[in-house]
């Protein structure tokens, strides 16, 4: 029986820096579905905790982000001008700044916290519970939805990763140091696969796909072609 890609959710989980958020937006656009970044939502909350000085010194001051939480409004809007889809908080579009290296620094603490993914995982599962969409995170396929239809997890080496990070940023006009980013990448691993709270793993039914040597063209084929042999429609009419 041929599956309607509208009706279905797949779940993007793994690594950081290793081209979730990527092949998760073109995926969604070139299938004519809607894109959830969670990671952008925690980033968010990140941002929030930061200019509000409840992160100090890197210790977290849970119970003023814990009552803060009905304060930050999170959403996602397209781009028209640059075609992309810009993550808002409370208003305002802060997706270049949640890209930050001091948001990276301090994203996987703030996700750590059970108050925190409990609020989120509440409202990404609002947003995607109709379907036809692709999620990318750590606990999509674990937690979020436990029942996606399509799970991949996806992972390269710490350096290539560390790579694509430092040039992406360099591109931006900020000026990281190599060695600076390869910690925040190693360091990112550790904090998210051994937190307390929905810890990064792959799922027992999710397809692994190491990416350290495909191009973001090579990546999306490979999505559609297990897609393909789901026996979903893929027709972007």
């Amino acid at each position: 029986m041929t599956k309607n890609i509208h009706s279905l959710i797949i779940a993007i989980d793994g690594h950081s820096s290793c081209g979730k958020s990527t092949v998760a937006k073109d995926l969604a656009q070139l299938l004519k579905i809607a894109y959830i970044d969670t990671g952008a939502m925690y980033r968010a909350v990140t941002l929030y905790a930061l200019r509000n000085h409840l992160i100090a010194n890197g210790k977290i001051e849970e119970e003023g982000l814990r009552s803060s939480l009905e304060d930050i409004d999170i959403r996602f809007r397209t781009n028209l001008s640059k075609g992309t889809n810009d993550t808002w908080l409370n208003g305002e579009n802060v997706e270049e700044e949640i890209r930050d290296l001091k948001v990276s620094n301090n994203v996987s603490p703030i996700s750590a916290l059970g108050f925190v993914r409990k609020r989120l995982v509440e409202l990404q599962q609002l947003m995607g519970k109709k379907g036809g969409v692709v999620l990318d995170g750590r606990d999509i396929g674990t937690v979020v939805f436990p029942k996606a239809d399509l799970k991949i997890f996806m992972t390269a080496a710490p350096e290539i990763r560390a790579r694509r990070r430092f040039d992406e940023m360099k591109a931006k006009g900020q000026n990281p140091a190599f060695e600076e980013v390869l910690k925040n990448v190693k360091d990112r691993d550790l904090m998210d696969s051994t937190r307390k709270e929905s810890p990064l793993k792959q799922a027992e039914d999710a397809v692994v796909l190491d990416n350290s040597h495909l191009s973001p063209k090579e990546q999306l084929d490979w999505i559609l072609d297990k897609l393909t042999e789901m026996g979903v429609s893929i027709s972007n009419e």
